[in-house]
């Protein structure tokens, strides 16, 4: 099995991997606002490198979110756009599963049962979701939501939301810069597909309404 993640809730990012989760290609941006120009590009040069077409793939994976409305369009548009043109199957994951996938090996380590994963949601607000580590492996208990961070429950906090406010949540040390990465979820998606287990679909998971306003009628000139 072969699988194209991609992922811009946060940053720009894709991997090939294999149906055992070997990262084959991949790369990641640190910049969270240019999503449209690098992903195709990142793509096409990701594919070249690992020399692999598009009549190898087995499926295209995207993240869900939660994320920003510009960001996020930017992934799901992308796979639909790849998975119809190359008439692939096209699976979603929430994209804090991304880091909740690594979060829950070393929390298994540390003896810690239940943490929550945070990333930036702007507006001194973050996303989360409140996991269970089973034996290294994540369970996700509650979420995702949007919320400031003083609501996030006094549990160990993974990912970069605990980086931006480590007044208010617990970080865990070692996992406070942490943004969903495609390498991770393609990761957790290859574990379910491989077993047969359910994905999502590939409806965006944004937790906000739109600032964009439709214009009400004009006024009436007297």
């Amino acid at each position: 099995m072969l699988i194209l993640s991609i992922d811009t809730s946060a940053i720009a990012s894709a991997a090939l991997l294999t149906g055992e989760g070997e990262i084959l290609a991949a790369f990641a941006t640190e910049d969270t606002r240019s999503h449209a120009e690098v992903l195709a590009p990142g793509i096409s040069s990701l594919m070249v490198t690992a020399g692999v077409t598009s009549a190898d793939l087995n499926a295209v994976v995207v993240g869900t979110g939660p994320g920003p409305f510009t960001g996020l369009r930017s992934g799901i548009a992308t796979a639909r756009t790849l998975g119809f043109a190359w008439n692939k199957p096209v699976h979603g994951v929430m994209s804090l599963d991304a880091i909740a996938v690594d979060a829950a090996l070393d929390a298994w380590r540390l003896g810690i049962d239940e943490f929550a994963v945070a990333t930036d949601a702007r507006r001194k607000e973050v996303y989360w979701a409140h996991y269970r580590s089973t034996g290294g492996t994540a369970e996700l208990l509650a979420g995702p939501f949007v919320s400031a961070p003083a609501d996030v429950p006094a549990l160990p906090v993974y990912g970069a939301g605990a980086g931006l406010y480590p007044e208010i949540l617990h970080g865990v040390n070692g996992f406070t810069d942490l943004q969903p990465t495609a390498s991770a979820l393609g990761r957790t998606a290859a574990v379910r597909l491989v077993r047969g287990l359910p994905l999502l679909d590939t409806t965006p998971l944004y937790l906000r309404e739109s600032d964009a306003k439709i214009p009400g009628p004009r006024k009436r000139a007297l």
